[in-house]
């Protein structure tokens, strides 16, 4: 699966756009100041994205991807 298949699947099964996640990761202080914050762990965040959002561990890595910046 490309990775631009998850970010549909993602959108499809929760309404949601990568940077409607982002808005929500930074509420967290996942990300703070535009950057991923170094004391958090992609355990963590994927862990939200699991319990909170039903994503799959693939899906919940595309987002915690695109919080590094990749978009493609």
């Amino acid at each position: 699966m490309s990775f631009q298949a998850y970010i549909d699947n993602i959108k499809a099964k929760t309404g949601k756009t990568p940077a409607d996640f982002k808005e929500m990761a930074e509420k967290k202080e996942f990300i703070v100041n535009g950057q991923l914050n170094p004391k958090i762990k992609a355990t963590e965040i994927t862990n939200w994205l699991k319990d909170e959002f039903e994503l799959g561990h693939g899906h919940a890595m595309a987002i915690n991807a695109t919080f590094k910046g990749k978009t493609e």
